[in-house]
């Protein structure tokens, strides 16, 4: 499998306070890559550090981050800004946060699209109600249409994991994107992940603390605590033969999502 993204001896630290410690990995094209940890684990900053993300004292202090030939954390504001949802794109706990409550939603989209690539209001209103038609989304017209206090949060969260991969995006990066969701609507939100996989051949990497999520949707899966991986491997072979007390811990009393196969 060809690697699309690679973490090479990751280390970042927070106002000179390391949290992440020499973190390495690799993620290949259409494949799903799983991180769990307990909060404070330093999955989500991995993340972060992606995207130019870690905010004021954060830096990647060693180590790279390849995405197609470019070191992520070298790269200017503006190079990151390009590259930021038109190649690699990401979904946050509360994507519906990210909309303004008082403009209609597909406008909204419309405005970040044209950011990367000129089309017009009529063809972008096509593509994103055929991608929204893709996803299972019910009435995809009612909801570019709509402002985004007249959808309920796990709309608003189901709308924002399809906002992120308009663009096509090779790589999208999900941190905590069903934490907030109740038990049915985050089987909708996983389902339609692994469906982007399946339509667009995309690449994902999804940190989560619930195990259920990541047996559900990873190819693989890697498992950090205090900022260091302690076990990683198949997720079949990790989460059902753990080799470490601390996974065995994380899996514990965790139900098993169940997704319809074959989409």
């Amino acid at each position: 499998m060809n690697e699309i993204l690679q973490y090479v001896n990751v280390t970042t630290s927070y106002n000179a306070v390391p949290v992440v410690h020499d973190v390495s990995f690799s993620l290949g094209e259409g494949e799903i890559l799983g991180i769990v940890g307990e909060s404070g684990s330093g999955k989500s900053t991995l993340l972060k550090a992606a995207m130019g993300l870690l905010g004021a004292g954060g830096v990647v202090t060693s180590g790279d981050i390849w995405y197609r030939g470019k070191n992520l954390p070298d790269l200017s504001e503006e190079e990151l800004r390009r590259l930021s949802g038109a190649e690699i794109a990401m979904v946050f706990q509360q994507a519906g946060a990210s909309f303004c409550p008082v403009r209609r939603v597909g406008a909204q989209l419309y405005e970040a699209v044209t950011a990367h690539d000129a089309i017009s209001e009529a063809e972008f209103t096509d593509r994103a109600a055929e991608l929204l038609h893709k996803l299972r989304f019910e009435d995809a017209s009612r909801i570019l249409e709509s402002y985004p206090f007249e959808l309920s949060g796990g709309m608003m969260q189901r709308v924002g994991i399809a906002a992120a991969i308009l663009m096509n995006p090779s790589v999208l990066l999900a941190d905590e994107p069903t934490s907030a969701l109740d038990v049915s609507v985050q089987k909708q939100a996983v389902e339609e992940m692994c469906l982007i996989r399946e339509l667009y051949h995309t690449s994902i990497v999804i940190v989560t603390h619930n195990i259920g999520v990541v047996r559900a949707m990873a190819d693989r899966v890697i498992v950090m605590k205090e900022g260091r991986i302690v076990e990683s491997g198949g997720t079949r072979d990790v989460l059902e033969n753990p080799a470490r007390e601390y996974t065995k811990k994380l899996m514990a009393a965790v139900p098993k999502l169940r997704l319809r196969r074959g989409a």
